[in-house]
Parts: structure tokens; sequence; C-alpha cells
């Protein structure tokens, strides 16, 4: 009979796949992980206590029973995800940070572009998160061969 032994990719000799995030990555995996267990908490106890300030990519709702909050808070609860399998090396991770870093970019692009003339606050510029979203979602698409390389037993 054939023993079939799936052995752990670090004793044959390969590096972590956490390895192959740069230590910025890695702070914001920490803050996303935090953001991602409070959200759920927050965003219901907004609903329950009928008040709340939301904000992310430049959308912004002070209502929990909007769909731009239940937005804003998906989206978080969404990068909680995404921090939990790029620090415990899951492989649908790397993928997962592509789409979100593709939806942030999107919703960024959005807010300076249009919002500026569809609300009364008129303010031109470009965001914070747009400057980290680019080279998030770059980093990500080359460490994804390897990432994947690295996950085979």
């Amino acid at each position: 009979m054939e023993e079939i032994i799936l052995d752990n990719p670090r004793e044959n000799g390969l590096p972590r796949r956490r390895n192959l995030l740069p230590l910025w990555i890695k702070i914001f995996i920490w803050l996303c992980f935090v953001v991602g267990v409070v959200t759920p908490l927050a965003y219901l106890i907004g609903i329950i206590s009928g008040q709340g300030r939301y904000a992310l990519y430049g959308l912004e709702s002070n209502d929990p029973y909007s769909m731009v909050a239940l937005s804003i808070s998906a989206l978080f609860a969404f990068k909680g995800v995404v921090a939990y399998g790029l620090w415990f090396e899951k492989d649908w991770a790397v993928k997962y940070a592509q789409i979100d870093a593709i939806i942030g970019i999107i919703i960024c692009f959005l807010s300076m572009v249009i919002l500026p003339f569809v609300t009364d606050f008129v303010q031109f510029g470009i965001r914070f998160e747009f400057i980290l979203l680019i080279p998030y979602y770059l980093k990500m698409i080359r460490i994804q061969k390897e990432w994947t390389a690295r996950g085979i037993f």
C-alpha cells in the first residue's frame, strides 16, 4: 500500500509565503485584522443606536441604514478576510488581495472624479488610499506566481 505524506513546505526548505510580503503590507494586514474584527460590532452598534460614522475611499455616511454605510462595512469586513488569508498564507489570499485592491482603486478613482460634481462639497485631489492601493496591487501581481509555488506540497 502506498503512503501519501503531505509535508509542511517550510520543512522541505521552502520559505514562508509571508516572507514575500514587505513590512508595510504586514503593518496594514494587522490594521485590517483589527478593523475586520471591529467593523461588524461597530455596524451592529450603529444600527442599534441609529447613528455612526462610516468612511472609506472617499465614501462617507452618518446613517447606518444607508447602502453606503453597509457597503463600507462590507468592504472593511472583506479587508479583514484578505488580511487573514495573507497572514495565514492561504492559497486564495493573493487573488483576494488583488480583487480588494481593484475594488479600492475603482472606488477611489470614482470618488475623486465623480463625487466633486455631484456633491455640494467640491474638492479635487488625489486620495491617500489611492496612492497606496496601486503599489499594493502591483506587489500582489508580482508575488502571485511564487505564492502559488510555495504552497504546493
